[in-house]
């Protein structure tokens, strides 16, 4: 009854967002009566606590197997790609939603962002914050150049395409007019992925041409 409960609650919540959906909810979906929930996981803070703990081990400890490998690679450019793909392919693949990431979870963690809860920032930033300071720090050193700075905003922007990506693979179907699949998992991670790099790679901040800025008259 326990993994019905915590497969009900990860569905509902990648689907409805926390807020919107009720220990009832959850007891409904997964054929088990409220008590049940509040015996296993106490609240519903509980039951979000112990989903994010089942993905992130297995997520943070893939993504520091690849992020170690890619290390290895001696070429700069080669290795810079090998960094980027160690972050965002363990997001896309999984032998099962409950074993190591999975769309679904990733899905849940979008939609906990948009909702503004502080019980899932609080355990992202416990959770995530190590690997996503070792990956800023390993694409750092394949790109010296780059101020750190404008890396962590990088890897933010990252972060925001690689959410919506999963939340809403429709889009992609439906702006190309069918010609692409947004649901085809290995085209997304090799378009994310090259243009990561080239996002990377662009000028720092300090370093790109001086744009003038429009000038803007008001009549009076």
């Amino acid at each position: 009854m326990r993994e019905a409960i915590l497969a009900a609650a990860e569905e509902l919540f990648a689907t409805n967002g926390f807020n919107a959906v009720s220990v009832r909810d959850i007891a409904q979906a997964a054929g088990a009566n409220p008590g049940s929930v509040t015996y296993h996981f106490k609240t519903k803070d509980g039951l979000l606590l112990e989903i994010y703990r089942r993905h992130c081990g297995p997520m943070n400890l893939r993504r520091s197997e690849l992020l170690a490998a890619a290390k290895r690679v001696r070429d700069l450019q080669d290795r810079l790609e090998a960094v980027v793909r160690a972050y965002v392919v363990p997001a896309f693949t999984s032998g099962s939603d409950l074993a190591g990431g999975g769309a679904r979870f990733t899905r849940l963690r979008a939609v906990m962002s948009a909702e503004g809860n502080e019980v899932a920032r609080k355990i992202i930033a416990q959770t995530f914050d190590d690997t996503s300071h070792a990956f800023i720090d390993a694409v750092h050193e394949s790109l010296p150049h780059v101020p750190r700075t404008d890396i962590v905003w990088r890897s933010h922007f990252l972060l925001g395409a690689l959410y919506y990506s999963l939340v809403t693979p429709d889009r992609v179907s439906r702006l190309s007019r069918g010609e692409a699949d947004g649901s085809d998992a290995a085209s997304a991670i090799e378009q994310l992925v090259q243009a990561t790099v080239a996002a990377f790679q662009a000028p720092a901040l300090d370093q790109a041409p001086a744009r003038r800025r429009p000038v803007v008259s008001s009549k009076t």
